[in-house]
């Protein structure tokens, strides 16, 4: 059965296009990437923001981790999701580290290194500012510029931080090391959503970029060629795999990163947004962040996360909760105030439009 081709509006040195390329790949859903961004994105699809993803039918959708939940549910072929309830919202908790967490180091990397940044800044100059008049430095420089306020400073990325953000990428390095020391996939004998998440920064950022490229295939030259593994996978070749039915020590140990690292700094993220601040100081394992953007999107992540928690059985539940509590990761998920991010009220994601990611909270 042929499918119709979907349309793939992004850049190929994307985070969360590359993310879902592999995703797409490995379901076997042809698609044309198309880096010409229109100019009326916003209008079309309701956010400003790369990938963003047109449906034959002329529907558009945004955000790839609620595109991939729903192209999931309309070509069940290849699931990435685990069949296991307690593994499957274990795979969303890594998923949420995987977009939200580990973009701070991957943008660091990018935009804080002088050849990585001269590399990236021509990349994107040459990919989405062909039809710009303006002379070819002067691109680079407003990306240089632009990139690093909005990317680096704006998440609270300083010359002390900078160091705990470079330990972040090294912790993960040696996480995924390990899940991978006995199978060729994070999660069992096929790729599976956390793959799928994963490579976000460790595909079109920290594998192809010259800073984070070196270190990976230093420290983790399996992690570099899992990389490669997960952009040839295919579905069809993995109709007999199986994924992992409990953690196991190595996925204990990368929970155990998340929960003292995004989850600490999800709750301070909160902790400030009820207050209606703007931006605020959040300290990661002793280190400040200073003046980082408040963001009501990562809150509504974490209200995802509930939500799924509370929809397993009473079994599942207890089962998860005692994982959560040896991992430190039931605190994270669990101990701050309720606040209402107030994202996405009418459930229209991912065919929402015109969602700000930063408003007042209400509590």
């Amino acid at each position: 059965m042929s499918l119709e081709k979907l349309k793939l509006y992004g850049c190929k040195v994307s985070y969360f296009t590359g993310k879902l390329e592999v995703y797409l790949r490995y379901k076997g859903l042809p698609y044309d990437l198309i880096s010409a961004l229109p100019e009326d994105l916003l209008e079309r699809s309701g956010a400003a923001q790369m990938p963003a993803l047109e449906l034959p039918d002329g529907r558009w959708l945004t955000d790839s981790t609620p595109i991939i939940a729903w192209l999931e549910q309309q070509h069940p072929s290849y699931p990435v999701m685990p069949t296991n309830p307690v593994m499957k919202s274990l795979s969303l908790l890594i998923e949420d580290y995987a977009d939200e967490w580990l973009w701070r180091p991957a943008m660091h990397y990018r935009w804080s290194f002088a050849a990585d940044r001269e590399l990236l800044s021509r990349k994107l100059s040459d990919e989405l500012l062909q039809d710009k008049w303006w002379p070819g430095f002067v691109k680079r420089m407003a990306i240089r510029h632009r990139q690093h306020g909005v990317f680096v400073k704006g998440d609270g990325i300083t010359n002390a931080s900078a160091i705990h953000a470079e330990k972040s990428y090294h912790d993960a390095l040696d996480c995924l090391s390990a899940l991978l020391e006995k199978r060729p996939f994070l999660m069992g004998d096929r790729p599976s959503l956390v793959d799928i998440a994963l490579m976000g920064p460790m595909f079109r950022h920290f594998s192809h970029e010259p800073t984070p490229a070196a270190i990976m295939q230093e420290r983790a030259p399996a992690v570099w060629a899992w990389v490669a593994r997960m952009w040839d996978a295919k579905g069809e070749n993995y109709t007999d795999k199986e994924l992992l039915s409990e953690p196991d020590e190595a996925m204990m140990t990368l929970l155990e990163v998340i929960g003292r690292n995004h989850l600490d700094y999800c709750n301070q993220n909160a902790a400030a947004f009820a207050t209606g601040k703007r931006t605020f100081d959040a300290t990661i394992e002793g280190v400040v962040y200073p003046a980082a953007v408040v963001s009501r999107y990562r809150i509504w992540c974490m209200e995802q996360l509930r939500s799924d928690f509370k929809s397993l059985n009473d079994a599942d539940q207890a089962q998860l909760e005692k994982i959560l509590k040896q991992s430190n990761c039931w605190d994270g998920l669990w101990q701050r105030q309720e606040v209402l991010s107030n994202f996405d009220l009418d459930g229209k994601v991912p065919f929402a439009t015109g969602l700000e990611v930063v408003t007042e909270a209400v509590t």
